[in-house]
């Protein structure tokens, strides 16, 4: 038990980076089903799913503000945003490429089942580790390109079990290049989000995440005005299907969602929140046969099998999340954030 004692000290050199680790895949899981849950019989949502994004997006910006003059002060709040104001336009390229996530995750979502959502979107891995080694400098070693690797062939053992990609027809071809897309979104922001946030500014998480959610807020309004929506998302018509228990979970989970990315990324980083989300697979699989009789066939096994034994790897070697942060005071004034979350 000691090796895996030492591994587990690798991974998570503090407590509260084990709580952020287990939190985000508890979240994750939970999103997608809860996604599925509020579908139609021919997959399609009775809600407006930009509305939906858009409250969520204006919840983290109050959750965060509430965070942050909770353990300091509103007087602290202005002048620390005033201060660092440079970094709105900063947050501006993230901010836009969670805008394009987070609006194809019903699309992608009406598609597939959760399951073959989650592993498609392991694809973001591989392409993950590329981004960070240009953005931090910094090149993995053989042994964690190899568990990457094998993260990846897991993903793809277990969507072989559904289709035949060679007679994918056209429509799931379209779909499968939003997928693509979904996942270029996904790891360019999250790893562009990291290298902000451990840059060495001295700026509170959630200041931080502040500039982020306005950002996030004026992208969806933009969406909704190229959708000629701009002027309807918040009418009668369209709020009354989001008033209803799921799709307001939905929102509260967005919303929580958002704040513990950033705390992920500010005390671990983005190559392990990959692992988190490939972990994903294993207890989305047993929640969706379970919930919704998704079935579990060999292929999604080995998948399963592989994914661990990439995580097995990865742990050995772990990249240190604490490399690239700067010391500054940031980290002692959020620190008391990042455990009220």
């Amino acid at each position: 038990m000691t090796w895996l004692r030492a591994r587990y000290k690798r991974l998570f050199p503090k407590k509260r980076c084990a709580v952020i680790f287990v939190v985000y895949m508890a979240l994750f899981i939970t999103q997608g089903l809860t996604v599925t849950a509020t579908q139609k019989p021919d997959h399609q949502y009775e809600y407006n799913t930009a509305t939906v994004v858009l409250l969520a997006e204006c919840a983290k910006l109050v959750t965060s503000i509430v965070i942050y003059v909770c353990n300091n002060s509103w007087a602290e709040f202005k002048v620390e945003v005033v201060e660092r104001r440079y970094l709105l336009a900063y947050y501006f390229v993230p901010a836009v490429l969670y805008c394009l996530y987070n609006n194809l995750q019903f699309t992608s979502l009406s598609w597939f089942d959760p399951t073959s959502y989650f592993v498609m979107m392991q694809f973001r891995v591989v392409l993950t580790g590329l981004l960070y080694q240009i953005f931090f400098k910094k090149q993995l070693n053989r042994i964690q390109w190899l568990s990457l690797i094998l993260l990846t062939l897991g993903c793809i053992v277990q969507r072989l079990q559904e289709n035949d990609i060679g007679k994918l027809s056209l429509d799931v071809n379209i779909y499968l290049g939003l997928i693509f897309l979904q996942v270029l979104s996904s790891c360019s922001a999250g790893v562009c989000t990291e290298y902000i946030l451990k840059s060495g500014s001295d700026t509170n998480v959630m200041v931080q995440n502040v500039f982020l959610y306005l950002n996030s807020i004026f992208c969806n309004l933009v969406l909704l005005t190229w959708n000629g929506q701009v002027f309807d998302f918040l009418s009668y018509d369209n709020l009354r299907p989001v008033m209803t228990f799921k799709v307001i979970y939905i929102i509260i989970n967005t919303t929580c969602i958002g704040i513990c990315v950033s705390l992920f990324l500010r005390y671990l980083n983005s190559i392990l929140k990959s692992f988190a989300s490939a972990l994903e697979i294993v207890f989305t699989a047993v929640l969706a046969y379970v919930i919704f009789g998704v079935p579990i066939g060999f292929n999604t096994i080995l998948s399963i099998g592989l994914i661990f034994i990439a995580t097995y790897l990865y742990s050995a070697n772990p990249v240190n999340s604490a490399a690239n942060e700067l010391p500054s005071r940031e980290n002692s004034r959020t620190l008391s954030s990042g455990d009220k979350v």
